[in-house]
C-alpha cells in the first residue's frame, strides 16, 4: 500500500463502499469511516463488491469510527447525515474534502465547518445497492463522476481517475451540482409522489411533470445556472422506464429520506428568489404528510 496519502471514505454505504473498494484495489491506503456497527462488520468481513464491470471480490479495507488525521476525505453519506459527521471531519484536520452528497445546500455547512480546507462538491451517477452492511451490488454498467475545475488537482480526484470510474472535470461547482440536482430532484419527487417507476411516473400527469420541470429549471437559473426545460425533459425520458429512486424506496419503507435535501431545498430556493413553485409544493406537502 502507498503511504503517501490516506483516503478516508466517510459513509461506506453503497456509493461510499464502492468508492473505497475501487481505491483500495488500485493500491491506495483507504479507511472506511462509519458507525460502530458498520465498522465492526467491515473489520470482520471486509467489503465485497459484485459488479459486472469490475468483477466480484472481497477487500479487507481498514475501518474506523473516527476520521484519520490529515486524510484526503471523501464524504458519501446521505444528505441528512452530514451534520452527524461534520464535527469528526473538522477535528481530523483533513488536507482536502470532496463531497458526493445529493442536493445543493450542503456546501455551505461543509465550508463553514472547515475554514481553510480545500473543499469541493462533486456528483456521481451510479446504481448500487448495499445488500448487507458489507456487500454491495453494483448494478449499472458505469460509475460516472463529475468534479469542478477547482478540484482537478485534488488527490482523491486523481486517485479516482485511475481507479475505474469515468471522471469528468469541468465547470464550476454550481454547474456540476445542479446538473445532477435538476434531474435527480425531478425524477425522485415524481416517482415518489406517484409511487411508480420512472416511465409511468413521468406520464401519469403531464401537466404536473411539466410544472416540476419548469419550476426546477427556474430555480436553477435563479441560482446562476441557466438550463433548458427541453434538455431536462430529454434527460428524464432517457432514464430506464423501470427505474425506481432511493427517495421513493426510503419513503415507502418509512426510513429517513432526502426529501428535504431535494424537495425542501427547491422550495426554499423558490421562496428566496420569488419563484412560484405550486407543483413542487404539492408534491413535497403530500410526501411530507406520508412520511
Amino acid at each position: 500500500m502507498s503511504d503517501e496519502k490516506v483516503f478516508a471514505v466517510v459513509g461506506p454505504g453503497a456509493v461510499g463502499g464502492l468508492l473505497a473498494w475501487l481505491l483500495y484495489r488500485q493500491g491506495h491506503e483507504v479507511v472506511a469511516v462509519g458507525r460502530r456497527s458498520t465498522v465492526e462488520a467491515i473489520r470482520a468481513e471486509g467489503i465485497t463488491v459484485r459488479s459486472a464491470t469490475f468483477g466480484e471480490a472481497t477487500e479487507r479495507i481498514a475501518a474506523e469510527t473516527r476520521v484519520p488525521e490529515g486524510a484526503s476525505v471523501i464524504v458519501a453519506t446521505k444528505a441528512y447525515g452530514l451534520a452527524d459527521v461534520l464535527p469528526a471531519i473538522a477535528e481530523s484536520s483533513p488536507i482536502e474534502v470532496v463531497s458526493f452528497l445529493n442536493g445543493v445546500e450542503h456546501m455551505r455547512p461543509l465550508r463553514e465547518a472547515l475554514p481553510g480546507v480545500p473543499v469541493a462538491g462533486a456528483s456521481i451517477a451510479v446504481s448500487a445497492l448495499r445488500a448487507t452492511p458489507t456487500v454491495i451490488d453494483h448494478r449499472s454498467p458505469f460509475v460516472r463522476i463529475e468534479v469542478p475545475d477547482a478540484a482537478a488537482s485534488f488527490a482523491s480526484v486523481l486517485a479516482l481517475v485511475d481507479a475505474g470510474p469515468s471522471v469528468r472535470v469541468g465547470g464550476s461547482e454550481a454547474e456540476v451540482l445542479w446538473a445532477k440536482f435538476r434531474l435527480l430532484a425531478s425524477l425522485a419527487l415524481l416517482t415518489s409522489y406517484w409511487r411508480q417507476p420512472a416511465g409511468p411516473a413521468l406520464s401519469e400527469d403531464p401537466e404536473l411533470t411539466e410544472a416540476v420541470v419548469s419550476e426546477v429549471v427556474a430555480c436553477s437559473a435563479a441560482e446562476g445556472v441557466p438550463a433548458s426545460e427541453l434538455e431536462l425533459v430529454r434527460a428524464l425520458h432517457s432514464v430506464p422506464g423501470g427505474m425506481r429512486t432511493s427517495l421513493q424506496e426510503d419513503l415507502a419503507a418509512g426510513a429517513p429520506s432526502e426529501l428535504d435535501a431535494l424537495g425542501g431545498a427547491l422550495l426554499r430556493i423558490g421562496e428566496r428568489h420569488g419563484i412560484p413553485t405550486p407543483g413542487l409544493s404539492r408534491i413535497v406537502a403530500a410526501l411530507g404528510s406520508d412520511a
